[in-house]
């Protein structure tokens, strides 16, 4: 039977400590016990049910990260205080000091920094390379080598990655295949191509709404129980806690992520198709020009359509500010980072989200000046929305 992420979510039944139909949040920081020998019991990890402390585990976190682990088909999830939060613990499990990671060369800024910049101090190296590349990627694979790191469409260049190809390098060498699937949520189905570990900022498309920052590793009971560990897990040690209160949020926007998706998908659809046709160089998966068109449909949970993230390129930095200053003013959406919001948020990432990777890495993956960001928001009348940015290329001459 074919995968349905949605409707593993719609599936699940919560009920609040008094019949509510949301569950209840737990607003402590820490838990009474009855008696010491469950206390003990709990903080070994052996006694189901009961908290002790909410750096540990609290129900309202437990909800969201059965509802996150449902939808992407893993055992079971840990939530985080950010998407970062969640990507850091996972590479610091899964490495110790002499280890080595392949990652894509296009990921997010702040990933890069701690692959470039940080993991170096703990001995950890990362080759990057152009993760579209198979034989690139098998090319890079030492004897040290733990991780294949990826993001299923990155950040910026919407590259796509080949997940099954990539699992299959994987378990060759037994490697742990983790991938960041913050720009494709119900779209793609890393889990189900092969993954091991997926990752969301829960910031972004999850969540919707731009007001609270939040992450999910989603994996095994045994990975996640590793993480979790008080001895020696990445996660519990290094305490990037979801605060009770955003998870119960977070639960809540997340079940109408599957109506969202839809909506950011065909608008995303429409214009890049249409600004395609105006001549602008347009990046965006669901177009035939996209080298990894094909692969992206192969992948995909067709309902869910190529996302909502598209680029493009007006040919210089001076051009892109003056376009996304003028598209604010006209109330065409926001100049800001992240993305997933019900407005448009658009930025040129070398100078913003990506500024963390040096100009010449940039000029050879392609990052050049003149891209735009874009994420597209849930407008109802797109067409009216296409009308209007076009006035405003016309008038500042990218038209």
């Amino acid at each position: 039977m074919k995968f349905k992420p949605a409707n593993k979510i719609q599936d699940l039944q919560y009920f609040g400590e008094f019949g509510g139909v949301n569950p209840s949040i737990s607003d402590s920081s820490t838990y009474t016990f009855l008696s010491a020998k469950t206390m003990f019991d709990t903080f070994e990890g052996n006694a189901d049910g009961c908290y002790l402390y909410s750096r540990h585990s609290t129900p309202s976190n437990l909800y969201l990260g059965e509802a996150l682990a449902a939808m992407e088909g893993t055992e079971t999830a840990n939530v985080t205080a950010s998407g970062m939060g969640a990507i850091t613990p996972v590479l610091l499990q899964l490495c110790d000091a002499g280890d080595h990671i392949v990652s894509s060369r296009t990921i997010y800024g702040g990933t890069y920094a701690f692959l470039k910049n940080f993991t170096p101090k703990l001995s950890i190296q990362t080759s990057f390379v152009d993760i579209t590349k198979l034989a690139a990627v098998e090319a890079s694979i030492t004897d040290k080598t733990k991780v294949i790191y990826c993001e299923t469409v990155s950040n910026p260049l919407l590259e796509v990655a080949d997940i099954q190809g990539l699992a299959t390098l994987a378990k060759k060498y037994n490697l742990k295949l983790v991938v960041d699937n913050t720009f494709s949520p119900l779209s793609v189905s890393p889990i189900k191509l092969g993954a091991d570990v997926v990752i969301h900022s829960l910031t972004k498309f999850i969540n919707g709404s731009s007001d609270t920052v939040g992450g999910v590793v989603c994996g095994t009971q045994e990975f996640i129980d590793e993480l979790r560990n008080v001895n020696d897990g990445a996660c519990m040690l290094l305490g990037s806690t979801m605060d009770s209160l955003r998870a119960a949020s977070v639960l809540k926007n997340l079940r109408t992520l599957h109506i969202r998706m839809k909506q950011h998908s065909a608008n995303g659809a429409y214009l890049a198709k249409k600004f395609e046709d105006d001549g602008i160089k347009t990046v965006y998966p669901g177009l035939a020009s996209h080298p990894s068109h094909e692969l992206f449909k192969k992948m995909m949970n067709v309902e869910y359509g190529f996302g909502g993230m598209l680029t493009l390129d007006v040919g210089s930095l001076e051009k892109a500010n003056e376009l996304m200053e003028l598209m604010q003013h006209r109330n065409l959406g926001y100049l800001a980072v992240s993305l997933g919001f019900y407005k448009t948020l658009f930025s040129a990432p070398g100078t913003s989200t990506s500024s963390e990777i040096p100009e010449e890495e940039q000029e050879e993956m392609g990052l050049t000046d003149g891209l735009i960001r874009f994420s597209i928001g849930l407008d109802n009348d797109i067409e009216r929305t296409y009308e209007e940015m076009k006035q405003c290329m016309v008038e500042i001459g990218i038209l």
